[in-house]
């Protein structure tokens, strides 16, 4: 029971929406093109609900894998702690515990599953007594575009295993839309160094480049962009002409942009 009330009081304190998510700029851009105070205010908001977010998730793992129910290595006695976990997550995240095999137990099955994750990039890492924080993943058991947050249990100086959550990055992404409402113009969206879209307003984007929902040439535009930690951006997309603000996250490694269409 302890257990339970600690993870409740950290999901109350990291996923509780700030007052400043529900802030909507009336005016991202002006007439010259440069953003304003409020659509700086904005891009903070929306990155830093999704770094909350995420750490929150880390911290309830770290909890976790120090109980001694994930020390004890078995899946019977920590199927109940992840369970409900999981299912207080406003995101819908599947949680699971893997073995040092890579077999994994998790709470979308309620049980073993048929796969393996010893042969994903972040299983060395850690089995090694890494934590593990924004890999993005098609879920092999759920199908669904994730991001992987994990924390090693080690018992008796050894690693036995690993806790995590499979973060469904739809839903994340539904989540911030909801909490911070922008004009029917304007989107939201966060890619990875490589450009790969991991969050954004329209679904059907997550998980590809620009290169694929615009054209070659606006991928190699992006990669330009991102070489600087924060700034603006105009470019065209499918014939429309935008204007975007953003800001790198040293945390997640991921840069957070808001954009508005300025014309065609």
């Amino acid at each position: 029971m302890r257990i339970i009330t600690t993870l409740c009081a950290v999901l109350l304190l990291n996923f509780a929406p700030h007052q400043v998510y529900g802030a909507v700029p009336g005016a991202l851009v002006g007439e010259s093109s440069h953003f304003s105070s409020d659509a700086r205010v904005a891009l903070g908001a929306y990155r830093g609900m999704v770094e909350e977010h995420a750490e929150g998730i880390v911290r309830a793992l770290r909890i976790i894998a120090n109980t001694t129910e994930a020390k004890s290595g078995t899946w019977e006695a920590l199927k109940s702690v992840l369970t409900r976990y999981s299912d207080d997550l406003p995101t819908d995240a599947t949680a699971w515990f893997v073995l040092p095999d890579g077999s994994y137990y998790a709470t979308e099955t309620s049980g073993m599953t048929e796969q393996n994750l010893k042969d994903r990039h972040y299983f060395p890492a850690l089995m090694s007594g890494k934590e593990v924080f924004g890999d993005l993943v098609i879920s092999k058991s759920t199908g669904h575009r994730s991001v992987i947050i994990a924390s090693p249990v080690v018992s008796e100086g050894k690693v036995i295993g690993g806790v995590g959550v499979s973060l469904r990055v739809r839903l994340l992404s539904e989540l911030v839309d909801k909490h911070m409402p922008l004009p029917p113009d304007s989107y939201f969206y966060a890619l990875e160094r490589d450009t790969r879209i991991v969050l954004h307003r329209k679904a059907e984007r997550m998980f590809k480049t620009p290169s694929d929902v615009g054209d070659e040439a606006l991928g190699e535009e992006f990669k330009r962009v991102l070489r600087e930690d924060h700034g603006t951006f105009e470019y065209t997309l499918n014939g429309k002409k935008m204007a975007a603000i953003y800001e790198s996250s040293p945390m997640l490694g991921w840069y957070f942009f808001i954009a508005k269409e300025i014309g065609a």
